[in-house]
């Protein structure tokens, strides 16, 4: 059994196919609390433009606490108890420093299946994850989303 179960998620459908994993695994049993994660990354173009930063952010916050906190209710609709929690930063980082501060015993995250020159562009938070996390990771590829 898994304890606590972090799940990142970006505000993706593909993100979310981890979703169906984590109901399956609460289920049955194997898992306990839930954390959902979104975090927030500033892009650096508001730097550029000369905008109110503290605004932007705090616009973000509040979608992304909006977005995990939708998905927390749609679980709980089907009786899983998750929390929600929204963090600054660069993503694969914030997600792994959660992970090893808050003892999470599993990583359940998807991967948007990038490959070739797109994986080197874009990189992969999943991937970064993967490499960086102390706990197991469960990747959910997004082939499993388009049955």
């Amino acid at each position: 059994m898994y304890p606590k179960v972090l799940v990142p998620l970006d505000g993706s459908e593909l993100a979310e196919c981890a979703l169906p994993e984590v109901k399956n695994l609460a289920k049955g049993g194997y898992i306990g609390d839930v954390i959902l994660m979104n975090v927030v990354e500033p892009p650096s173009l508001w730097l550029a433009e000369n905008l109110d930063i503290f605004e932007l952010k705090r616009l973000e916050f509040n979608r992304a606490q909006e977005y995990v906190r939708d998905i927390q209710s749609r679980l709980a609709s089907e009786g899983i108890d998750a929390k929600a929690e929204v963090l600054e930063g660069r993503a694969s980082q914030a997600i792994v420093e959660f992970a090893n501060e808050n003892a999470v015993d599993l990583i359940v995250i998807a991967t948007h299946g990038y490959t070739g020159m797109k994986k080197l562009m874009f990189g992969s938070v999943a991937l970064r994850v993967l490499h960086d996390a102390h706990a197991p990771v469960l990747l959910i590829r997004p082939e499993s989303c388009r049955r």
